[in-house]
């Protein structure tokens, strides 16, 4: 069924729900799902409302016209989307090939609700796998003494493809800030650790030598600072004293997948609304 979906944060005060409601029901919209936060630490309000589409006399143009004055009046970041406008989705990887082939595989079910316009690589050895799929695969090498031509080659592929998100499925190179900050909230990675725990490289190593009975990973937004945006999805797995490091990187890696999954389809979704450095996922 085609939904547009109606997402707020605005300042939190009286009178938000009623205006938004009484504003659809006057235009006979159906709701099928709403949810809403008040966050009483910062004072702001979340939203988020599905509307069947065919419920309104009207296209989504319209509805944001029309809405435009409500936004206005409660000082609203807002944004209005139609299901029927599948996002572009990049991915990018490595060497490993775990969180992209379990994407590929969910996207190739149908179980995200996606295109995936092409896979960046700075390896050449999960070619095969992605070009079953029947998705381009781009091979953009990295060269450790000077990375700005191959970063200035992914933000062209990025563009050119017309990417909406783009997914770090355990791509181990850190983007660039100026690429970070073009895609502010739209780069998502999946951190082998549940952070803010053991960021940056080896972070089972770091676990294993700490002896930690609890491993996880952590789905969140790129920023400019390493492994520190705002975290989209978390979960863990419980080990023990006799596991090694490489049961570590096993177990992890089933965690990872199941992780990213989650994150991504939350932000296909737009059930994520970002504010400072914390998230609101419905």
């Amino acid at each position: 069924m085609r939904t547009f979906r109606l997402v707020i944060s605005c300042p939190d005060r009286v009178g938000i729900v009623a205006k938004v409601s009484n504003f659809l029901a006057s235009h006979n919209g159906w709701i099928t799902e709403a949810s809403h936060h008040s966050d009483n630490l910062s004072g702001w309000f979340f939203m988020r409302h599905e509307i069947r589409a065919d419920s309104l006399p009207f296209g989504i143009e319209t509805l944001r016209e029309a809405f435009a004055p409500i936004a206005e009046e409660f000082s609203m970041d807002w944004r209005i989307t139609d299901t029927a406008q599948k996002k572009r989705v990049v991915l990018m990887a490595s060497r490993e090939s775990h969180c992209l082939a379990d994407l590929l595989h969910r996207w190739h079910s149908d179980e995200l609700d996606c295109e995936i316009a092409c896979v960046i690589s700075n390896h050449d050895d999960l070619r095969s796998m992605v070009e079953w799929h029947g998705i381009p695969y781009y091979h953009v090498p990295v060269n450790p003494q000077d990375k700005e031509p191959a970063f200035a080659e992914v933000s062209r592929l990025v563009k050119h493809h017309d990417a909406e998100v783009v997914v770090l499925a355990r791509y181990m190179q850190i983007l660039p800030p100026a690429l970070c900050s073009e895609y502010a909230h739209k780069v998502i990675n999946i951190h082998h650790s549940f952070l803010p725990s053991f960021v940056g490289a080896k972070p089972y190593h770091q676990a294993s030598l700490r002896g930690v009975k609890l491993i996880g990973a952590t789905c969140h937004y790129v920023t400019e600072e390493l492994d520190a945006g705002p975290i989209i999805e978390q979960d863990v797995v419980r080990v023990s004293h006799s596991d090694s490091i490489e049961d570590m990187v096993r177990f992890g890696r089933d965690v990872e997948k199941m992780v990213l999954a989650r994150g991504l389809r939350y932000h296909l979704e737009d059930r994520v609304l970002v504010h400072g450095n914390k998230t609101v996922v419905f």
